[in-house]
């Protein structure tokens, strides 16, 4: 008790007792809360199919915390002590992928379900790059060590559908309470092994609006560099589904918080410093939220087209600038940005075409008369490339009226759009007269590469120009 005392008035903190993290803290149905009718009908399919065979087989990570959270995951991932042939050899379509670590992909219709085995602890002498990075680390252990192998306290809980417990090892349970974000082990090691870590971090902080605990946070700013040393196919996957996760907008902020974004986004502190960059480019986030929380799609293209487009702006007025014509000059805006985040961020091509479309689309909405509306509708991508013109406007780029004519223009009739060409042609234009011949060369540069030789009505896409 003495001891105790003098501790206090010390400032010296107790030791807590060590937590055995071989053994699970079991909670049962009444202690956890999870609605069983929130689970998959496939994964409870999966578990049984591998528990009849007698193997153990456990709901997973990120669905289990989703069902703690009391929402329905969007994916159900498995995990089991059964090797990958051994789970093939028990569904009828399934696949086995991987080669750092091998799993199985159980397909039910177009219900995909992804079963791993339980991972080990590893050896020392696994593959690392130079930076300890770990290339390849295929072994297969008990379900403890599976459990210390996973990422964050609340990623490394089990839940069995038959019996409903939970099976907590790292006091996931208490964190999901606390809402608390907490890597298993030593941060700095294990950000190591895998940097991307650092970008799952910040996608669940942002996502389910939890706390980052310190040691977590504290060495991601020195180590924030080590990024650059992942495939860029892995980091543009991870940067997707922070995008798309319907928190993007509070996923790039948390990335500027800790200072991930460099290398990934580089100059999105130029854009978000500016009024209207910072303006467009919440506006185009704003929409792909709403759109992934009412359950609707969003096009990679136009969200990195959004994201981008004041890269490609400020590259276009130099063009410009420097005397190149304006339409080369939008082409060899939109080359170097891709080209720079191609390398980056291994966007892919039919990704870095729907971007391209929806720019070099843009300066052709300026063009209102004679058939040049009527081809632009027949456009492929035009409902994409309208959508990010009525950005602009809502932004203060470029005038709203702009987007009113155009709005009028897709949804009126014959009669309609006639008149709307009409009022067009015959309004005073003033200044704009005089560049009505420099705007006809820019719409014939931009006609060769992006016209539809297919037709269309702009149906290709909606309010954030999904296909």
């Amino acid at each position: 008790m003495i001891k105790k005392f003098i501790r206090k008035i010390l400032g010296v903190k107790e030791k807590q007792p060590v937590r055995d993290t071989t053994q699970p803290v079991i909670l049962e149905a009444a202690q956890h809360g999870i609605d069983p009718k929130l689970l998959s009908s496939n994964a409870i399919r999966v578990t049984q199919s591998l528990q009849e065979a007698g193997f153990k087989a456990f709901v997973v990570g990120g669905a289990v915390r989703d069902l703690l959270l009391g929402v329905k995951p969007k994916d159900f991932d498995i995990a089991t002590d059964a090797t990958p042939e051994q789970v093939k050899r028990l569904f009828r379509r399934a696949f086995i992928i991987g080669k750092r670590f091998q799993i199985v992909h159980v397909m039910f219709g177009q219900d995909l379900l992804e079963v791993t085995t339980f991972r080990g602890a590893g050896e020392s002498n696994a593959p690392k790059d130079e930076h300890g990075r770990v290339l390849r680390d295929n072994v297969f252990g008990p379900q403890h060590e599976d459990a210390m192998r996973r990422d964050f306290t609340i990623n490394a809980m089990y839940y069995d559908p038959a019996t409903q417990q939970v099976l907590d090892y790292h006091g996931g349970i208490a964190d999901i309470r606390d809402k608390t974000l907490r890597i298993i082990g030593q941060a700095e090691a294990r950000y190591r092994e895998d940097p991307v870590r650092m970008l799952r971090v910040v996608r669940f902080a942002a996502r389910l609006q939890f706390t980052i605990e310190p040691h977590t946070r504290e060495p991601i700013p020195i180590m924030a560099p080590l990024i650059n040393n992942v495939p860029p196919a892995r980091v543009f996957d991870e940067m997707l589904k922070l995008l798309m996760s319907g928190h993007a907008l509070a996923c790039l902020q948390q990335l500027r918080k800790e200072g991930l974004h460099h290398g990934l986004l580089p100059l999105l502190d130029v854009v978000l410093e500016q009024p209207i960059g910072m303006k467009f480019v919440t506006l185009a986030l704003e929409s792909t939220d709403n759109r992934v929380k009412a359950g609707k799609g969003v096009s990679p293209g136009f969200l990195f087209a959004s994201l981008l487009w004041h890269q490609v702006v400020e590259k276009w007025t130099a063009y410009r600038a420097a005397g190149e014509s304006p339409i080369p000059a939008l082409h060899l805006a939109a080359d170097d940005v891709l080209d720079s985040q191609t390398e980056k961020l291994a966007l892919q091509r039919k990704i870095g075409s729907d971007m391209r479309d929806i720019w070099s689309m843009q300066p052709r909405f300026e063009r209102r008369n004679g058939k040049a509306p009527y081809k632009l509708l027949e456009h492929l991508r035009f409902r994409a490339g309208y959508d990010f013109l009525l950005l602009r406007c809502a932004s203060g780029e470029i005038d709203m009226e702009i987007g009113e004519w155009w709005t009028a223009f897709y949804e009126g009739d014959a009669v309609e759009r006639e008149r709307l060409l009409n009022t067009a042609t015959a309004a005073p234009q003033g200044a704009k007269r005089k560049r009505a011949p420099r705007r006809g060369a820019r719409n014939r540069g931009a006609d060769g590469g992006t016209e539809s030789s297919g037709g269309g009505t702009g149906n290709s896409g909606s309010s954030s120009g999904d296909e």
